[in-house]
């Protein structure tokens, strides 16, 4: 019996081979798009899976409180995690990591290479689940020049992942480490980036200020004991840190690694949600799309009504009952949509390396996988008894006396359903046609907003080796190139954010009211960054001049209103707890814009200290080729900073990668919406031709009356249209919607222009234009004579 179906289902799709393909191609799309999708929604589902305590994994945050606001840090005090674990029953372990990764060059002896990694405690490697390649977790942090590293750093350091252990690396010429063990590589879906790892407590002992409950600038995580109570422990930690530092603001909670890649948003201290709402786009989106490919089988196959009435007849007077009949349309839907499943399989692997590319990941297809089997059966089994369940019904109901003696059914219901369909392909169509629009012009809108500071040909390097103590004679060098405008040291990066604090005080400030964050900069920072300052002036060079000035942005100036005037006050906390050291303001500059790219700025003071520069900044001269400019700076480096290999970033770059989950659902929108423009056009071509199909006689005698060509054809045109003009309607409002609740989320947005939804409804009309124009130019040109026979 099923041997008869699969028969009869082949040798019907073999006659009907055009539309078949036409079928086919569409569910192929659709399958392939939604896998690729799909793919991309299990691997962002999955980050950290690797972590076989996953569910019982925290990272401890802080809620603090400025001015009626809570903002939300990972920061915490190093002393938190000992505390803690020490303090509550409920806690296993606890682990402390640097803050981000660090980046430090090492050297074999022969060749030094950068690398980024992290310093931390020994429990990190009984928390989360990072297999040793050689070495083990009891042995890694037995001293405090070990030094664990990934398959990857051992590659790059020996030139081989085995037989590594023992080996000696010099970190920044200084401190030689000896490997204890060697990492398999992480996955790229981990929260937890590095290359090596080294003990925390060498990191802690460099910096002796960190031993401090107010100073916040180290990450820690907690592992709870099985069916731990988390609110209660949270409800514990509220006031924790306030009882070991009066003076804090800060109020910690734990927060669980399943949220930390998916709802790690906070808003005035409530989780409000992140990536998880692209997750739930994406995946709607994927089923819209199979959903689009559906569609597109139905009017496929209903245009074929006409060529199969005849069919259904002859197989009804033979005994076929409709059951019979709605099973074998099934199968035949059933049929096409695995083939087209496996088809899609080919078309996944072959852009799965493009959409890599696109998005910043390493999917694979992951065959390997039963689960991906079993998904992919069950999507292709779906798509097909969706798609095959509307044409089966209709294609079973048609009357055998009718249809052998030639009488035509009337539309009815069936025409409705599918101009129906075809409005909703449209639809869907437009709505991503609009997002991709305005989704690009939000970003291009934070592109070009003013920064404040000029980021092109600025270019940016760590310090290293000895740029800060010798960075007067680095500098002239640089300028006697002829390439670079100025050179200036910071010991933060310009465009991210960080180093706050609400410790600051002027008369009538308010006790912990604001939150301020502090550079500390080399005089010449501000010409050198493009900063522009309003009043007053630069910091002036020498050893002791303007030790105790401060250069602060107008918001700060506004923040202390008459006190943020040039020649008043700021008070900055001294060494010595509860005194404080007045700092005269000597300049006031533009606001700048940096951390967060769409909100507004925090207020900045800037100091003049290069105790501890991190970052060297230099501006390439504006008629010098970038190019040149570069090598006449390695050149200088590699004089003035022997034995550290040059390495830069362009500000520029750094600022467009800020902006790389929005390019990419930008660019994803771009694909959806083509897709869906490609697929919602064959559905629109099986109903022209059903339309035309079932016009045949019409026309025949409009012709012989006179009717041309064109006039013809824009007959069968103006039905498709009103059907584009009506999906429009229905799109405009929704997706206007949609777009001002995604733009809502950034404070500094674009508007949403009326001449977006005219583009996006003309480009949909001349496309629905196009492809309904061959099938009625193709008709409209039929002899009317045979047109006239056909009935």
């Amino acid at each position: 019996m099923i041997t008869n179906y699969i028969r009869t289902a082949v040798r019907s799709l073999w006659k009907n081979k055009v539309y078949s393909f036409l079928n086919i191609f569409g569910l192929m799309t659709g399958i392939a798009c939604a896998g690729i999708i799909f793919l991309w929604v299990e691997d962002e589902v999955q980050y950290d899976s690797m972590h076989e305590k996953k569910d019982r994994l925290y990272a401890v945050l802080q809620h603090w409180q400025y001015d009626g606001y809570k903002r939300t840090f990972w920061s915490t005090p190093a002393l938190m995690g000992p505390a803690i674990q020490a303090e509550f029953p409920g806690v296993a372990r606890t682990c402390r990591t640097t803050e981000g990764e660090v980046s430090a060059m090492f050297s074999n002896g022969q060749t030094a290479y950068y690398s980024s990694g992290m310093y931390a405690d020994s429990t990190l490697f009984s928390m989360f689940t990072f297999p040793f390649v050689e070495g083990d977790a009891q042995s890694a942090f037995t001293q405090p020049n070990s030094l664990v590293i990934t398959e990857t750093a051992a590659r790059k350091f020996f030139g081989q992942t085995a037989n590594v252990r023992g080996k000696l690396l010099k970190m920044d010429n200084q401190q030689e480490y000896m490997v204890t063990g060697v990492l398999k590589d992480l996955p790229q879906n981990s929260t937890l980036r590095f290359e090596w790892l080294a003990p925390f407590q060498t990191y802690l002992n460099a910096h002796k200020a960190l031993a401090s409950w107010d100073a916040n600038a180290i990450n820690s995580f907690v592992e709870l004991v099985p069916g731990a109570d988390v609110a209660a422990l949270n409800r514990q930690l509220a006031g924790y840190v306030k009882e070991k530092f009066p003076k804090a603001i800060c109020s910690p909670f734990l927060f669980s690694m399943n949220d930390w890649r998916l709802r790690n948003e906070f808003t005035d201290g409530r989780q409000t949600g992140g990536r998880i709402g692209y997750v739930r786009l994406f995946t709607v989106i994927g089923w819209i799309i199979i959903f689009i490919a559906c569609i597109n089988f139905m009017n496929l196959a209903t245009a074929r009504s006409e060529k199969r009435s005849k069919e259904v007849g002859v197989r009804k007077v033979l005994g076929a009952g409709k059951g019979r009949l709605v099973i074998q349309f099934i199968g035949e839907a059933m049929l096409m949509s695995l083939l087209a499943a496996v088809l899609a399989v080919a078309v996944i692997s072959l852009l799965l390396p493009a959409f890599n590319a696109m998005v910043g990941k390493q999917i694979g297809l992951g065959l390997q996988h039963p689960a991906h089997w079993v998904a992919l059966l069950a999507i292709a089994l779906v798509t097909g008894l969706v798609a095959g369940s509307y044409p089966s019904l209709y294609l079973s109901s048609f009357n055998p006396v009718k249809v052998l003696k030639g009488i035509k059914t009337p539309g009815g219901s069936a025409a409705f359903i599918r101009k129906g369909l075809v409005t909703v392909q449209f639809t869907v169509s437009i709505v991503l046609i609009v997002s991709t629009i305005i989704i690009y012009q939000q970003i291009e809108h934070v592109k070009q907003r003013k920064l404040g500071y000029n980021k092109d040909n600025l270019l940016e390097m760590d310090v290293t080796g000895r740029m800060g103590q010798d960075f007067a004679a680095i500098r002239q060098d640089l300028l006697n190139t002829g390439l670079i405008e100025n050179v200036a040291l910071s010991d933060h990066a310009t465009i991210y954010g960080g180093n706050n604090t609400n410790a600051f005080r002027w008369p009538g400030s308010p006790e912990n009211g604001f939150l301020i964050s502090h550079r500390s900069v080399t005089p010449g920072f501000f010409f050198t960054s493009g900063m522009e300052l309003t009043q007053g002036r630069d910091f002036l060079s020498g050893a002791a001049v303007d030790s105790f000035s401060v250069v602060i942005t107008e918001s700060l100036s506004r923040l202390m209103g008459a006190e943020g005037s040039i020649g008043r006050n700021l008070l900055i906390p001294d060494d010595e707890e509860n005194n404080y050291r007045p700092y005269r303001i000597v300049g006031i500059v533009k606001d700048y814009v940096y951390g967060n790219m769409y909100g507004k700025p925090d207020p900045v003071a800037f100091f003049k200290r290069d105790n501890d520069p991190r970052m060297m900044y230099v501006r390439i001269a504006a008629k010098a080729d970038p190019e040149q400019a570069v090598k006449g700076i390695e050149q200088v480096m590699a004089k003035d900073n022997p034995g550290y290999p040059f390495a830069f970033r362009f500000v520029d770059e750094q600022f467009n990668a800020m902006f790389s989950s929005e390019q990419m659902i930008g660019r994803l929108s771009r694909v959806f919406a083509s897709l869906a423009i490609v697929i919602s056009c064959l559905g629109l071509f099986g109903l022209a031709a059903y339309t035309a199909e079932r016009r045949t006689k019409e026309i025949g005698i409009r012709k012989v009356l006179g009717a041309s060509v064109a006039g013809i054809a824009r007959l069968l045109s103006v039905e498709f249209l009103k059907l584009v003009m009506l999906s429009a309607v229905i799109a405009f409002p929704l997706a206007w919607g949609i777009m001002a609740y995604w733009l809502d989320q950034f404070s500094y947005r674009t508007a949403i222009h009326w001449w977006v939804f005219v583009l996006a409804g003309g480009m949909a009309v001349v496309i629905a234009l196009a492809t309904v124009s061959y099938q009625a130019v193709r008709t409209a040109m039929r002899n009317p004579v045979k047109s006239l026979q056909t009935m």
